[in-house]
């Protein structure tokens, strides 16, 4: 069964970040986006569509990135907080048996105090710490088969209300804040309420501005919203006692 023409363009959008910040700033021409799309769809399609049609649905998936079919997720990004960490090392190797003894035994033997991370995988580990932990973990706990090893990276601890574990977009929109800047992310994981982003130092400057912004705006659309419900109750209540009275 083929698919229709919104289902393409939908999936389409949901591919292109730069697209779906367009349509969400409200910045995004719908003419242009479909003539951009209009390509991609025929070939799917193997087809000639109408650029009306393309158009129609670009109007339709654009619903999808509104302020207003977001309130969840700004309430979130607006009650989240950014800590950084600096001086983070990274250290990869091999997932073996004895890898996974000696990341155990270290996480048991150094300091609690410091900061310390293991990421598993299917076939790698990797292991986040503070960089003046790094000579004592190479001297007292050698890895086989190490893959990687980097410093002078940033950790990006983003800390956000407890809401965030059952709204679907949240993450999503701190990676692509960063995304938009052409910033690789080296290292990113989640820990329940905390998201964190591992970047290069070079790179958490132009990371800090983004974010910071992304949050403002998200404070600003909630404030604006509880404004509106206040003066809408104001209203409400006005209308009530003028019909008792």
């Amino acid at each position: 069964m083929s698919k229709s023409i919104s289902r393409i363009v939908q999936e389409l959008i949901d591919k292109d970040v730069s697209v779906q910040h367009a349509l969400e700033k409200g910045y995004g021409n719908y003419s242009a986006i479909a003539r951009m799309l209009k390509p991609t769809v025929e070939e799917i399609l193997n087809r000639k569509v109408k650029l009306e049609s393309v158009i129609t649905a670009v109007k339709r998936a654009s619903t999808t990135y509104k302020p207003t079919y977001n309130i969840d997720v700004n309430h979130v990004i607006a009650g989240s907080i950014i800590n950084l960490r600096t001086d983070i090392a990274k250290i990869s190797a091999e997932k073996t048996k004895r890898n996974l003894e000696t990341m155990r035994r270290a996480l048991l033997e150094l300091p609690r105090d410091d900061y310390i991370q293991v990421i598993e995988g299917m076939k790698v580990i990797t292991l986040l710490l503070d960089q003046k932990l790094v000579e004592r973990f190479r001297s007292s706990f050698p890895l086989e088969g190490a893959l990687e090893e980097k410093n002078n990276l940033v950790a990006i601890i983003i800390t956000s209300p407890t809401k965030i574990i059952e709204t679907p977009g949240c993450v999503t929109s701190f990676y692509n804040t960063i995304s938009r800047m052409h910033i690789n992310i080296e290292e990113t994981l989640s820990c329940s309420t905390e998201t964190i982003m591992v970047l290069h130092l070079k790179d958490v400057g132009k990371a800090l501005e983004a974010l910071t912004n992304l949050i403002s705006e998200a404070r600003k659309i909630v404030g604006g919203n509880l404004k509106n419900q206040r003066a809408n109750k104001q209203s409400d209540d006005k209308s009530n006692f003028q019909r008792w009275h």
